[in-house]
């Protein structure tokens, strides 16, 4: 009986860490997924001169076997959600990071004719880094090679680096707290 109960304290156990890193997992891919189907009114976004069509971009960018997603919005608001359990939320409390995020939005409009639309969602390979661009008249994408884009020459690298750029504002003030 004293087996017994110890194997059943242990399954539940496990199953309750299991569960919590199941959570903690999940959170970062939720979060990707209501940035990337939030309408730009519930994100309190209008079309103006600034932002007249891209209002929000999200990279993801694979990390080894985990992928990491950098959101920016026009406002200046910026996270990093990632396929396991790190991330980092909001942002736009530090003038830096509005201003890095505010950058790559702006960025991204000059790659708007370049995207296609798509209500493909999914994650990218992990040979891929995948742009997508929230406009106000729906979802475009861009998906390029990860070397391209690493590469100062690659198509795409400016966004890239834009996008990198965000990562270490939000770190710094991570870092700040």
């Amino acid at each position: 009986m004293h087996v017994l109960r110890w194997l059943l304290v242990y399954v539940v156990g496990v199953s309750v860490a299991e569960e919590r890193k199941k959570s903690a997992d999940d959170a970062g891919r939720e979060l990707r997924q209501m940035f990337l189907t939030m309408p730009a009114e519930a994100a309190g976004i209008q079309c103006s001169p600034e932002f007249p069509h891209v209002w929000a971009l999200a990279m993801d960018w694979p990390i080894g076997e985990e992928i990491a997603t950098i959101a920016a919005i026009a406002d200046g608001s910026a996270s990093l959600y990632t396929t396991g359990s790190f991330g980092i939320i909001g942002g736009v409390g530090h003038e830096n990071v509005r201003t890095a995020a505010k950058q790559l939005v702006k960025k991204a409009e000059s790659y708007r004719d370049a995207s296609a639309a798509t209500g493909d969602l999914s994650y990218p390979a992990l040979d891929s880094v995948r742009f997508y661009f929230r406009t106000f008249d729906g979802v475009r994408v861009i998906d390029a090679p990860l070397r391209s884009v690493t590469d100062e020459r690659g198509p795409y690298s400016d966004l890239f680096d834009l996008a990198q750029v965000v990562i270490t504002e939000l770190r710094k003030a991570g870092e700040q707290k």
